[in-house]
């Protein structure tokens, strides 16, 4: 799964497994993967359930660790970071949209979009405020700021989420299943808002299960049963 380009890869993973204990029997999830991602690209990861994409996103946003292999981001070796170095990783470079939204209810809008910011130890309430309100006038529902997260439909918590994922600038934007929970037009929406993103150098990683979604892509890579099956450039 190489690209050939003489720009050094945003992320190389090199022969990464990925195995669980269940129960006495240890199962094998990632089998020898190889892949290069590089910055500005818009990867989709498809396959059906159980065929590992899920376990990879994780991997590569530092939510697990490879059992074995070899793992680079921005060229060094961070195969066997700490959890607290996983944490600052996270904080620094990503950003994660997920099927299910994760806001906090007793939080209003405003204050979900702030709480990476917090985690990232900003404290002037000031500059909180305008970078929320920024990215929630981005995606579309700047409007909304003092809301109640369940008052919201699901578009536009997605909406939110998203704008959550980008109030620390990241470099890379984990999406898994972000439609999965949206009627197909609102889903458009979502994936329009993220193909801007893209097109405006985000780099994003997405897995999905749903094929018509591979036109957003400029790189589709297919998995089934831990392995790659195959990978479709879109020009």
């Amino acid at each position: 799964m190489e690209k050939t380009e003489t720009t050094q890869p945003l992320i190389e993973l090199i022969n990464v497994t990925k195995t669980f204990k269940r129960g006495k029997q240890e199962v094998t999830i990632l089998k020898g993967l190889d892949l290069s991602i590089y910055e500005g690209e818009f990867i989709m990861i498809m396959g059906k359930s159980g065929s590992g994409k899920t376990t990879l996103m994780n991997i590569i946003g530092f939510l697990d660790r490879i059992s074995s292999g070899i793992y680079h981001f921005r060229g060094e070796d961070v195969s066997s970071l700490n959890e607290n170095k996983k944490s600052d990783y996270r904080n620094a470079f990503f950003g994660f949209v997920f099927q299910q939204f994760f806001l906090i209810e007793a939080l209003n809008v405003q204050q979900n979009v702030e709480l990476p910011m917090v985690y990232k130890g900003v404290h002037q309430a000031k500059e909180k405020k305008a970078k929320a309100q920024h990215f929630l006038d981005l995606v579309g529902i700047g409007e909304k700021m003092k809301d109640k997260t369940t008052e919201l439909s699901g578009g536009q918590q997605q909406r939110v989420a998203i704008a959550r994922a980008l109030v620390n600038d990241p470099l890379l934007i984990m999406a898994d299943e972000p439609t999965g929970a949206l009627d197909s037009e609102t889903g458009k929406v979502i994936m329009d808002t993220l193909k801007q993103l893209n097109e405006e150098g985000k780099t994003i990683v997405m897995v999905t299960h749903d094929s018509d979604l591979t036109a957003y892509a400029s790189r589709v890579i297919y998995m089934k049963d831990g392995c790659f099956e195959k990978e479709v450039t879109n020009v």
